[in-house]
């Protein structure tokens, strides 16, 4: 361990201890501070602050994310930032009610129940909490998965909700030669064990928000919004709803059924596929589609997306293009939410 230092994070009057050797977004976790992040490995920007007094270090970052004139300035990614002084640290993005009230972090053992595949390239995975049986988050959030047999681990997010008893559900995109997904096929069977660590994310909904929702998704981004539908026919949410997958063809299409179950239980739902490489099958799908990428169907279909709040969850072009969208159409930044399925700085998935 190295020396320990004091972080002071402006303007929530919080402060925490931090070591040398972790970085300061892991310490904050340590300590029950949940500040804004994404991808944890410095491509996303989303634990971007600005550093107002101390000595802070980087390691590898994307410069997409955090470009040489803003270093110089003083921007760091609070997940890739070594603190090597005492420092005050000004937060861009929080969430005050979050931010000493979300989940804590938690290690635990879980069992295989199932794989399931969905479609040629998406796996089910489910599950069981086993030491300790029981693990807290909130829908939306995302938790690493340790590789069997190794260190190493893959951020994945949930589709079921805190209220889901016996199991977790995980939707997985088979990459070719990835690390985890590529055991999904070969290598995990129901009955092994998985070492789980989390939650993580600030993909959830707010507490006391009431503006209509606009949720979009491609690929296992399905996850997530599957995660918030889940909770939102569970709680009884009055709020209009629409719903916009991203897919290739029919036959990326799955959960179909469920969705309109979980549309039947609320107040105002819509939902709508995107099909963006074929004009067959559309009425094979059962639900309303259209041809074109999702975000063109959404821009066609959403006239005052400025007066909603909109979840964004998928890959990054299809996130990228979203969150041109909702700038082009005036949506606030503290109205848009997104969880950039990234391949992280690892080129294996």
């Amino acid at each position: 361990m190295g020396d320990k230092h004091r972080i002071s994070f402006e303007p929530v009057d919080i402060e925490m201890e931090v070591d040398e050797d972790e970085k300061i977004l892991d310490a904050a976790f340590r300590q029950g501070i949940h500040l804004m992040h994404g991808c944890r490995e410095g491509q996303c920007s989303a634990c971007k602050s600005y550093v107002l007094d101390g000595e802070i270090q980087m390691e590898r970052y994307s410069t997409f994310a955090c470009n040489d004139a803003e270093v110089e300035e003083g921007y760091v990614l609070l997940c890739r930032a070594h603190a090597f002084s005492d420092c005050t640290i000004e937060l861009l993005n929080f969430d005050e009610d979050e931010l000493l009230n979300s989940a804590p972090l938690q290690e635990i053992r879980t069992e295989v129940l199932e794989l399931v595949p969905h479609t040629h390239d998406i796996v089910g995975l489910k599950l069981k909490p086993v030491d300790p049986p029981g693990f807290e988050f909130k829908p939306g959030q995302y938790a690493d998965l340790i590789i069997p047999g190794t260190d190493e681990h893959r951020s994945f997010s949930m589709a079921t909700t805190p209220a889901t008893t016996g199991h977790l559900e995980f939707l997985i995109k088979k990459y070719p030669g990835g690390r985890f997904s590529s055991l999904l096929d070969d290598g995990i069977e129901a009955g092994d064990t998985i070492h789980l660590r989390g939650p993580y994310g600030n993909f959830t909904l707010k507490k006391g928000h009431v503006l209509p929702l606009v949720l979009m998704a491609g690929g296992a981004g399905m996850a997530p919004v599957l995660g918030l539908l889940r909770h939102l026919a569970d709680t009884g949410d009055t709020r209009r709803i629409r719903f916009y997958y991203g897919a290739r063809t029919p036959a990326d299409l799955f959960y179909l059924d469920e969705i309109r179950a979980l549309g039947e239980r609320l107040t105002d739902f819509g939902f709508v596929v995107a099909l963006s490489e074929s004009d067959e099958g559309f009425g094979e799908c059962g639900v309303p589609a259209e041809r074109g990428m999702v975000t063109e169907v959404v821009e066609a279909g959403e006239s005052e997306l400025h007066r909603c709040e909109v979840y964004l969850c998928g890959p990054p072009p299809m996130v990228d293009a979203a969150l041109a969208l909702a700038a082009r159409q005036g949506v606030p930044d503290d109205q848009v939410f997104y969880d950039k399925f990234t391949t992280s700085v690892r080129e294996d998935e």
